[in-house]
């Protein structure tokens, strides 16, 4: 149930979040005149760390569901495999973004 319901508030989630970013980009086309708004917005990093971890378990999620959906029936040892892996992938992740940006 948790994975479910996660699956369904992330995918909300990074719709509003890549929207704001999209959103925000419009506003800093123009080479004169860019809000301050918009640039801070657009560059924060918090959005963006939340864009990687939801995205990361997401997706992680998603192949679960397709791996169940293939006939694998160990649910909880599955849940722990997706979760371990999303969280390893989510923390190098953000090291790689933390140290690049």
């Amino acid at each position: 149930m948790f994975i479910w319901l996660f699956h369904r508030i992330s995918g909300a989630t990074l719709i509003v979040l890549i929207g704001i970013k999209i959103f925000t980009g419009i506003f800093l086309l123009p080479k004169e005149n860019r809000p301050d708004w918009a640039l801070s917005l657009h560059r924060h990093p918090v959005i963006d760390i939340l864009i990687l971890i939801l995205f990361i378990f997401h997706s992680i999620y998603g192949l679960r569901t397709v791996v169940i959906d293939l006939g694998y029936r160990k649910e909880k040892q599955l849940f722990w495999i997706s979760n371990i892996a999303a969280t390893i992938i989510s923390i190098v992740l953000i090291l790689l973004y933390i140290r690049f940006s």
